[in-house]
């Protein structure tokens, strides 16, 4: 993910975690006869969830919030740091997930929704409440602390879920089954269609290269210095065109919740996953020769490759956890996938406060906290990647801790 960055007066709801899209946890009850969570003997435990997304959420928010922290952006393990422009790396199928396990948790969000007799639309206003808020959530984390309008970054992580969940809910709000397979297979040929054939002035049609594409010109053209500073104001990652293919990796998400609410055996569930998500990766590979893999722009293979990739993690998470009952070693992962949006935000806060606070040293030099600490660790570490992990990995300890102790007080914010 790129790095980015509460929000206005009380977004979140302080009650017990409900299925409210990817904000809260998603499953109010498990898809088996027998509801299973392995937090129902702790303080603050939802009963009867499906512990596999509450895991697999928070797994993917640790490693969010890991590969955004890093001591040294320059000093990175590969892995750990997003690829320069084609090929992935493991940072780069941590967003895609996360938007996967949103089309997820819609699924069961509207489950819910019929359930309660909830009028389309009463679910409308929420929908559009939820999806301003996390846009506002995103801008005030590109805003902090200058607040500077002039020059904010519109685009996101956070505005570009908001995006994604709203189109998402959306269509499967109108759409059934067949209606929303045509819409993830029109979503990643249109934006396809897109890159390839429309003429971009001064470049011409089909260049895919660092600012010289059909995204980089509309984005310029709607968001001139509205766009990350670290591609020089040219285009941004969270654009506006690459939100489309990025709303098929959310509806890859939506199909998936749909298999797991099947009625099928448990262990029938985790083999379709498993090789719907071998056919995807060896999808993405293929095709890579004629659309590369790409995250800056989201490319249609990108979707489909890291989709594959997350319904494989998925059925992982599923089968170990709610299918055999193997579930200690997740339940850090689940408390932070209780408070998902609240521990990054804080999580981008926290940082941006560390660089811009001011300590004195000898001789009357100034530098950042974070600089600080982070020199400290490299004196403990003669390798700048190490220093720069253990940086990480301190931050997210920090971060556990607050959801921890947000769980352990029964505290669960949601939009």
């Amino acid at each position: 993910m790129s790095n980015p960055a509460t929000a206005q007066q009380q977004p979140f709801e302080n009650e017990e975690p409900e299925q409210q899209g990817c904000f809260a946890s998603p499953t109010d009850k498990c898809l088996h006869s027998r509801p299973h969570t392995i937090l129902d003997s702790k303080p603050g435990a939802p009963k009867g969830r499906l512990a596999s997304l509450d895991a697999f959420r928070g797994f993917a928010i640790a490693l969010m919030i890991l590969v955004n922290s890093p001591g040294d952006s320059g000093a990175v393990y590969s892995h750990l740091s997003h690829v320069d422009w084609n090929g992935w790396t493991f940072a780069d199928a941590v967003f895609p997930s996360f938007l996967f396990i949103v089309g997820v948790s819609i699924v069961f969000s509207f489950a819910k929704q019929e359930e309660k007799g909830i009028r389309n639309s009463a679910f409308m206003v929420r929908l559009l409440r939820r999806t301003i808020i996390l846009f506002a959530l995103g801008l005030f984390i590109n805003m902090f602390p200058a607040f500077h309008l002039s020059e904010i970054r519109i685009p996101g992580v956070l505005q570009r879920i908001a995006l994604c969940y709203f189109f998402a809910s959306l269509i499967v709000l109108k759409a059934d089954l067949r209606g929303r397979i045509l819409w993830l297979i029109g979503l990643l040929v249109s934006y396809w269609l897109m890159m390839r054939f429309i003429p971009v002035p001064g470049i011409g049609a089909g260049v895919l290269e660092p600012g010289k594409n059909f995204a980089a010109w509309v984005d310029s053209y709607f968001l001139s210095g509205h766009m990350w500073s670290y591609y020089a104001g040219k285009w941004d990652p969270e654009g506006i065109v690459s939100t489309i293919p990025a709303i098929a990796t959310t509806l890859f998400g939506v199909l998936a919740g749909q298999w797991l609410r099947s009625s099928l055996p448990d262990r029938r569930r985790v083999a379709g996953m498993v090789c719907a998500g071998v056919v995807l990766l060896a999808a993405g590979y293929i095709l890579d020769r004629w659309l590369p893999i790409n995250k800056s722009i989201w490319t249609s293979t990108f979707s489909i490759f890291m989709a594959g990739m997350a319904l494989v993690c998925l059925a992982f998470f599923y089968w170990l956890i709610d299918v055999e009952d193997f579930s200690r070693w997740a339940k850090p992962f689940i408390i932070f996938g209780l408070n998902p949006i609240t521990v990054y935000v804080l999580s981008e806060i926290c940082d941006t406060t560390l660089r811009i606070l001011k300590l004195s040293i000898s001789k009357g030099q100034v530098i950042d906290c974070q600089s600080y600490v982070f020199g400290y660790l490299c004196v403990l570490n003669s390798k700048p990647e190490s220093a720069s992990l253990f940086y990480g990995l301190l931050t997210l300890l920090f971060m556990f801790l607050i959801a921890w102790i947000m769980w352990r007080k029964r505290l669960f914010l949601k939009i």
